[in-house]
């Protein structure tokens, strides 16, 4: 009676067995960039230096410095608007450093046979 389905001989074949090797190589690229990533700080200005915002690879914000000349009590609607501008540029910043890392990792994928 044969077998249905599996590999013949019970073993894989050496082109998957690489593929998987380069599948687990990848992986664990990955994982270093990421935590390098997630350690990592990224900066934007706003106002021409008014506001300047911090942000981490965690997407979370580390410091925000304001000059005095950004803080006026008539308008604070500028300064939010000054700080969002900031904010937003620095986390844009980050993630397009994240997707260029990303396509990096992953460009040789063609190899995998379409796998990822």
């Amino acid at each position: 009676m044969a077998k249905r389905g599996g590999f013949p001989g019970g073993a894989m074949p050496g082109n998957m067995n690489n593929i998987m090797k380069q599948a687990q190589r990848m992986q664990k690229q990955m994982e270093e960039k990421s935590k390098e990533f997630e350690d990592k700080e990224w900066e934007a200005t706003s106002g021409g230096g008014a506001v300047t915002v911090k942000v981490s690879g965690k997407k979370e914000i580390v410091s925000v410095k304001l000059s005095p000349e950004a803080v006026d009590p008539d308008d604070i609607e500028m300064l939010e608007d000054l700080i969002v501008a900031a904010v937003n540029e620095a986390l844009r910043k980050m993630e397009d450093e994240n997707a260029a890392m990303m396509q990096q990792l992953t460009g040789g994928l063609g190899g995998l046979g379409g796998l990822f």
